[in-house]
C-alpha cells in the first residue's frame, strides 16, 4: 500500500510541475482535454479486447493522468481537488454497497444491481431511472445501458424466447417498411430491429459492442488478406475472385 500511495503522490507532484513549467500542459483546459480523454479510453478498450495487459497498464496510466489533470485544473479554479473527488467516490461506494457496509442482505449480483439503481434514483432528487445514462454515449452502448437499467425496476421480458420473437416481429416490420419505400419509416424500423437485437444479446450475456468490434476486426483481417494476396488491382477483380481469397483468409 505504501508503494502505491508513493506512486500516486509522485504523479501528483509531476502534474504540479508540468502545469507550472510546460507550455503545453499549462495551456490545457477541461475542454481541450475532453477529446484526448475519449481517445485514451478507446485505446484502453482496444488493449482490453486484445487481452494485452501491458497495453492495459499503459492506458490505465494515461487515463489516470487525465483524471489528475482535470482535478488539478479544478483546484486552480477553487472548485475541488483530487482529494475531494476521491472522498466523494469513497462515500458513494460505501452508500451504494449497503450489503457490505450496512445490514442489507443480497442473494446475487442482480440484487446488487437493483439496490444500486434504487439508491442512485434517491440521490440528488433524480426523477428517472434513465437519468444517469450519458447523452453522449454511442447509440449501441446507450441502448444496452437503458435496457439494463430499466430491467432493474422490473421492465423486462421473462425469457430470451420472448425477446427473439420481438426481434422477428421487428424484422417483419422493417421488411414491410422497405417495400413501402418510405425512407423515414425504414430508418425507424431498422433502429427498432437493432434495439431488439441488442436486447437479445443482453439476454445471451453478450456485450453487443464487444461482439460487433470483434466482427469488425475479423472483417479487417480478411479484407487485408485479399489486398495482400490479390494478383491484380482490386478494381479489376470480380466479386467471385475476391470471395475466393476471403474464404482462404477464413481458413
Amino acid at each position: 500500500m505504501k508503494e502505491k500511495l508513493a506512486a500516486f503522490e509522485r504523479t501528483l507532484k509531476i502534474m504540479d510541475e508540468l502545469r507550472e513549467k510546460c507550455p503545453w500542459d499549462r495551456k490545457q483546459t477541461i475542454h481541450t482535454l475532453r477529446k484526448l480523454t475519449i481517445e485514451e479510453t478507446y485505446e484502453l478498450c482496444d488493449a482490453i479486447l486484445e487481452d494485452d495487459y501491458e497495453g492495459v497498464k499503459e492506458e490505465v496510466g494515461d487515463i489516470l493522468l487525465h483524471m489528475v489533470f482535470y482535478a488539478k485544473i479544478a483546484e486552480e479554479r477553487n472548485a475541488f481537488d483530487i482529494g475531494d473527488a476521491l472522498n466523494d467516490l469513497c462515500d458513494k461506494l460505501i452508500k451504494r454497497h449497503p450489503h457490505i457496509y450496512g445490514d442489507v442482505q443480497v442473494q446475487n449480483e442482480e440484487d446488487v444491481k437493483r439496490n444500486w439503481e434504487k439508491i442512485k434514483l434517491q440521490e440528488g432528487g433524480k426523477k428517472s431511472v434513465l437519468g444517469g445514462v450519458p447523452k453522449g454515449l454511442p447509440a449501441m452502448i446507450k441502448a444496452y445501458r437503458m435496457q439494463d437499467k430499466t430491467s432493474q425496476v422490473g421492465f423486462e421480458w421473462e425469457n430470451k424466447d420472448q425477446v427473439w420473437e420481438k426481434v422477428k416481429e421487428e424484422e417483419e416490420e422493417l421488411l414491410e417498411a422497405v417495400k413501402s419505400g418510405e425512407q423515414d419509416k425504414i430508418e425507424e424500423e431498422f433502429g427498432d430491429l437493432m434495439f431488439s437485437l441488442i436486447n437479445y444479446a443482453r439476454f445471451l450475456d453478450i456485450d453487443p459492442e464487444t461482439a460487433l468490434e470483434k466482427t469488425n476486426k475479423k472483417f479487417k483481417h480478411r479484407f487485408e488478406y485479399i489486398e495482400k494476396h490479390a494478383t491484380k488491382e482490386l478494381d479489376d477483380m470480380s466479386l467471385e475472385e475476391m470471395d475466393a481469397l476471403w474464404n482462404e483468409a477464413k481458413g
